[in-house]
């Protein structure tokens, strides 16, 4: 049995338990982009609540077009730098590690202060609607397909946050490759459209993602945690498949590897859904096939099936998200043998800020 309180050496970090925070939107840092001591008191939460490991919320990675919410948390300049500094060390403090997401949101863009296109691999729109508590825009705008150039600066911000992040003292890196912002853009055969270098067949759609795991490894050097989140749905199409099937998928994770990504994050709405039109396998199984990279799992995950997952995926990093929310201190209550509550999605209204959650929590937690 592998059990789920056991210390866990995860690539370069040392992580006491074997529960992440899943990174969560919570567009709550000011309007500049710098975090902020509302967003440090968050953190500093979940890590006293036991989390080994914090997962921060996507955070831009350039003064371009990769910022995707308003008041969303960047990392591209020393004000930044020093309000995610202040983050990690309280996080420290209560004993826990934390590495930070990079994200570039794409053509899933809801507000940027930067610049009013949005910018993806094609003049493709998203499917469906925005999410109304993560902004007030009602429909998604029809992004401007990248230049080559475009693509570039992409990556060069990635690789300059990376490195912003680990002078911020972060203990690693996320790449947000997933829920279709835009490096998942550029996995999938509904937002590529591209007809050069960078679409096509899934070895040019995975170019893109590539180099910018090439890029922040050679930013960060090698012994430094760096690993990327990966989906086969988005946020407003979950239901998504990779035309590929487990095989591409397994391509994907394979070539991440070998860019000098030490870790994998696979998300879905089921960490063990079936997700693909042929055969029985899931994303984290595939992803577990995989020699030579490490795992974190994430999918509906809480109390009634982590032990279940852990000897299921031994060496794994569950990561936890709605219950986390409902439960900052998720794990110390699980090893105390303590209820959990479900999550009430009336926290995330009008929208899901770390005020509104207080506010809520003030009116319905004893």
């Amino acid at each position: 049995m592998s059990d789920v309180m056991q210390s866990i050496k995860f690539n370069t970090i040392e992580v006491p338990n074997r529960f992440a925070l899943a990174p969560m939107t919570r567009t709550s840092a000011e309007p500049d982009g710098t975090p902020n001591a509302l967003m440090a008191d968050h953190y500093e939460g979940y890590a006293k609540g036991g989390f080994g490991l914090v997962i921060t919320e996507g955070t831009y990675t350039d003064d371009k077009a990769s910022q995707g919410y308003a008041n969303q948390p960047g990392i591209i300049n020393q004000e930044q730098i020093d309000g995610w500094k202040a983050i990690v060390d309280r996080v420290h403090a209560a004993g826990s590690k934390i590495i930070v997401q990079l994200m570039h949101a794409g053509a899933q863009f809801q507000a940027n202060r930067f610049t009013e296109q949005p910018q993806g691999p094609s003049e493709v729109t998203p499917k469906g609607a925005p999410l109304g508590f993560y902004g007030d825009q009602t429909e998604w705008q029809t992004p401007a397909a990248m230049t080559k150039a475009d693509i570039q600066a992409a990556v060069d911000g990635f690789a300059q946050s990376a490195a912003n992040a680990k002078a911020a003292g972060f203990d690693g890196i996320e790449i947000h490759g997933a829920n279709g912002y835009l490096l998942n853009q550029f996995l999938s055969t509904y937002f590529n459209r591209r007809e050069d270098e960078y679409g096509g067949a899934l070895e040019n759609r995975l170019r893109l993602v590539v180099e910018v795991v090439r890029a922040v490894r050679e930013a960060v050097g090698e012994n430094f945690t760096v690993g990327i989140r990966l989906s086969q749905g988005t946020v407003t199409d979950p239901d998504y498949q990779l035309p590929e099937g487990a095989a591409g998928f397994r391509q994907i994770v394979e070539a991440v590897r070998d860019a000098g990504a030490d870790f994998v994050h696979t998300t879905d709405g089921d960490v063990n859904r079936k997700h693909f039109a042929e055969g029985n396998e899931s994303l984290a199984s595939v992803a577990a096939s995989v020699e030579g990279i490490n795992l974190i799992l994430n999918g509906s995950i809480d109390e009634t099936n982590c032990q279940d997952v852990a000897n299921q995926f031994p060496h794994t990093l569950l990561a936890v998200g709605k219950k986390a929310l409902a439960n900052p201190d998720f794990v110390q209550r699980l090893k105390d043998g303590k209820e959990i509550a479900d999550i009430d999605f009336a926290m995330l209204q009008p929208k899901a800020t770390i005020t509104n959650e207080l506010a809520w929590r003030k009116q319905n937690v004893a």
